[in-house]
C-alpha cells in the first residue's frame, strides 16, 4: 500500500487581474499568486485492487460530496492510458472542505502521483491535473511557485525563508464561485505586477505579502464576517503576518520558526470552537 501526503496549499497572496471573456475557458478569473504549501493537510492511501473503490474516513470526511476529485482523477487516468487501473483508494481528510486551502485539489494530485507509482505509468500528468481544476498542477509537486493565469502558468520560485504557520477556519465553508462572482460583481480588478523571483529574507518576503494581499480578501468578509473574526484572532495572537488563504473562509498566520504551537494555543484561547492546527511553510523540492 502507497501512502501520500496531500499537503495544504496556502495562497500567501493573491491578485485577481480579469476575467477571460472567450475561449475554452471563458468566465474564468486570471490571477497571480505566490502560493506555498504547509505540512498540514489530508493522506491517501492506495493499493491494487480487483475493483476500485474509494473511502474516506477523518474529521471531514462526512463533509465530502458522494463524488470527488480523487475519483475524478483515477477516471482522468484510466481515460488517459486506456487501461483499467483496479485500485483501492482511501482518503483521510484531515482539511476542511470549502475552505480556500486547496484541499481537493491536493488529494487530485496526490491521486495522480500514487496511481502512477502503483501502476508504473507514463503519463502526462501536468496536462491531465489542468483538467481537473485549476489548482491541481500546482498541488503536483507541492513546492513554492509563483501562480497565473488561470493558475496553469507555474513559475518556479527559489526556497521560501522558514515559517512556522498557523491555519484557522471559522468552521463555515464558502464556495470559491460565491466569492468570485461577489468580486465580479464590483468589478474591482488588479493590474498586473512584476513576477518575484524569490526572496533573500523573512523581512523581504513579509513584505512583499504586505504589499500584495489578497483580492478576494474584502468580499469573502462581507460574505462570511466570521472570516474577519479569525484575522483579528491571529494578530491578536501575535502572528507576524495574518491573511486569507484562496476564496477563503481559512486564514493563515506566519510566525518565527519554533513559536506556531504556542500561537495556536493562543489563538484557541480567543476563538476556542475554530479548526485551529500548526504546521510550517514547506520550502523547494
Amino acid at each position: 500500500m502507497l501512502q501520500l501526503s496531500a499537503p495544504a496549499k496556502i495562497n500567501l497572496t493573491l491578485k485577481v487581474t480579469g476575467r477571460l471573456a472567450d475561449g475554452p475557458h471563458a468566465g474564468y478569473h486570471e490571477i497571480e499568486s505566490l502560493v506555498a504549501f504547509a505540512d498540514i493537510g489530508d493522506r491517501l492511501f492506495i493499493k491494487k485492487a480487483a475493483v476500485t473503490s474509494l473511502e474516506a474516513n477523518g474529521p471531514f470526511a462526512n463533509a465530502l460530496a458522494g463524488d470527488n476529485l480523487v475519483a475524478a482523477a483515477h477516471a482522468a487516468l484510466e481515460t488517459q492510458t486506456g487501461k483499467s487501473l483496479p485500485t483501492h483508494m482511501l482518503l483521510e481528510k484531515n482539511l476542511p472542505v470549502a475552505a480556500g486551502l486547496g484541499g481537493g485539489s491536493a488529494d487530485a494530485a496526490a491521486a495522480l502521483r500514487g496511481l502512477a507509482q502503483l501502476h508504473e505509468l507514463d503519463a502526462p500528468l501536468l496536462d491531465i491535473a489542468a483538467t481537473l481544476g485549476a489548482d491541481v498542477p500546482v498541488c503536483l509537486h507541492a513546492a513554492p511557485y509563483f501562480m497565473s493565469g488561470i493558475g496553469h502558468q507555474l513559475h518556479t520560485l527559489s526556497d521560501l525563508p522558514a515559517y512556522d504557520i498557523v491555519l484557522v477556519n471559522p468552521r463555515l465553508p464558502l464556495a470559491t464561485a460565491k466569492v468570485f462572482k461577489a468580486l465580479a460583481e464590483t468589478g474591482d480588478y488588479s493590474v498586473t505586477a512584476p513576477l518575484p523571483t524569490g526572496f533573500a529574507d523573512a523581512k523581504t518576503l513579509l513584505a512583499y505579502m504586505q504589499q500584495q494581499g489578497n483580492d478576494l480578501e474584502g468580499v469573502a468578509c462581507g460574505l462570511v464576517p466570521e472570516i474577519g473574526a479569525c484575522l483579528d484572532a491571529l494578530k491578536a495572537s501575535g502572528v507576524a503576518h495574518a491573511a486569507m488563504s484562496g476564496s477563503g473562509a481559512s486564514c493563515f498566520g506566519l510566525c518565527a520558526p519554533g513559536s506556531g504551537k504556542a500561537l495556536a494555543a493562543r489563538y484557541r484561547t480567543i476563538r476556542e470552537k475554530d479548526w485551529v492546527v500548526s504546521g510550517r511553510l514547506m520550502g523547494a523540492a
